[in-house]
C-alpha cells in the first residue's frame, strides 16, 4: 500500500467512526458552516489548527502559509480574510506561530532561497529590521529566534488592523478581536502574545477615510 491510498484508508475509517458515534454528523456540517474564529496559521504540518486547539470540523476557518504572514499583496490571504469577516462573520482572527519554524529561521539568515522564496522571507526580514535594537541584544540564536517568531506574529496581527476590511468591520460591527498567539512545538500549548480589541486605534497613516475611527 502506497502512502497516500493509506490516506484514503483511513479516510474511510474516520468517516465510519463519525457515523457510528453521530448518524446526522455529516448531514448537519453539509447544510452549515458557522466558525466563531479566523486561524491565519503556519503550513508547517506539526501545527494543525483542529488538533491543537480541540476544535471540530466547522468549528474554525483556516488559512495557513509559511511564517503566518499578512501581506498586503497577497490575494489568497486578503480573499480569506473578506469571506470570513463579511460573510462567515467571525468575532475572532487569531494570528498564531509557532517556536522553531523553519521560515523564520530562515529569514534570519543571509542564505539564498531562489526567487520565490526569498520575496516571501522578506517581509519576516523586515520584521527583524523593525525591531533590530531589540534582536541583535539577545546573544542566544534560540532565544532570538524565538522573540522574532513573538515580534513576526505581533506585527502580522497589526497588519491585520491596517486592512479596509478589517477597519471597515470595526465601524460596523465592533468585531473581529484579533489576536497574536504562538504554540510551542516542545510542550503543545499556546502562548497568546498580542492582542488588538475591535476599535484598537492604530497609526493614522494607515487609517483609511471614512472608515473606522
Amino acid at each position: 500500500m502506497t502512502s497516500y491510498e493509506k490516506l484514503l484508508l483511513e479516510n474511510k475509517a474516520w468517516a465510519h467512526e463519525k457515523v457510528a458515534e453521530d448518524p446526522d454528523y455529516f448531514n448537519r456540517l453539509a447544510t452549515l458552516q458557522k466558525p466563531e474564529f479566523l486561524w491565519i496559521g503556519c503550513s508547517d504540518s506539526r501545527v494543525p489548527a483542529n488538533e491543537i486547539t480541540g476544535t471540530h470540523p466547522g468549528e474554525i476557518f483556516v488559512h495557513r502559509n509559511i511564517a503566518n504572514l499578512v501581506v498586503n499583496t497577497d490575494v489568497n490571504l486578503l480573499s480569506v480574510l473578506d469571506y470570513a469577516v463579511n460573510h462567515l462573520k467571525v468575532k475572532h482572527v487569531i494570528v498564531c506561530g509557532h517556536y522553531g519554524c523553519g521560515g523564520i529561521k530562515a529569514a534570519g539568515t543571509t542564505d539564498d532561497f531562489n526567487l520565490v522564496l526569498n520575496m516571501w522571507l522578506r517581509n519576516i526580514k523586515d520584521v527583524y529590521r523593525l525591531h533590530r535594537h531589540e534582536l541583535d541584544k539577545i546573544q542566544d540564536e534560540e532565544a532570538r529566534t524565538d522573540r522574532l517568531v513573538e515580534l513576526n506574529v505581533q506585527e502580522q496581527v497589526m497588519n491585520l488592523a491596517k486592512t479596509s476590511i478589517i477597519q471597515r468591520a470595526w465601524k460596523n460591527d465592533n468585531l473581529p478581536h484579533l489576536h497574536g498567539w504562538v504554540y510551542g512545538l516542545k510542550n503543545g500549548l499556546i502562548k497568546p502574545v498580542f492582542e488588538m480589541k475591535a476599535g484598537t486605534p492604530i497609526d493614522p497613516l494607515y487609517q483609511f477615510n471614512g472608515v473606522g475611527h
